[in-house]
């Protein structure tokens, strides 16, 4: 986990937000690069074009499990995707909520406390629930 964490660091001072942290980690995981992808994540940074609103690392999450779900049919998709968001939204509780601006509350510095310990901590938790389904 150390050398992910290296990594997040790294694509964090390239300018990356927790979806696309996230999203890259699973390109990597396939030796893969697909900048449009990337670029295409960006949308999601800070809870939806810097709204506020749905984490990143929420929204990323779902997507990396997507990306990994080929054999699974949509059922079962859905449901690993809703144990992933309870999860979540368990996790996110002590901030008062899932969003942003909840888990920033108001503080920009929370920003560099909160952020790097809860994409990583997503991370671990989307590879825990694709190895339990035999996907990674």
């Amino acid at each position: 986990m150390d050398d992910v964490f290296g990594r997040m660091l790294e694509l964090s001072r390239k300018g990356y937000f927790c979806a696309q942290i996230l999203m890259q980690l699973a390109l990597d995981a396939e030796g893969k690069d697909c900048p449009e992808l990337i670029r295409a994540m960006g949308g999601l940074n800070a809870g939806i074009g810097f709204s506020g609103g749905p984490c990143g690392a929420l929204t990323g999450g779902a997507c990396f499990l997507a990306y990994f779900s080929e054999g699974l049919d949509g059922r079962e998709r859905d449901a690993m995707l809703r144990e992933f968001h309870d999860w979540f939204r368990e996790r996110t509780a002590e901030y008062g909520g899932e969003s942003c601006d909840r888990i920033l509350a108001g503080d920009p510095s929370n920003q560099l406390r909160r952020c790097p310990a809860l994409v990583q901590e997503v991370y671990g938790k989307c590879v825990e629930l694709l190895e339990a389904r035999g996907l990674c």
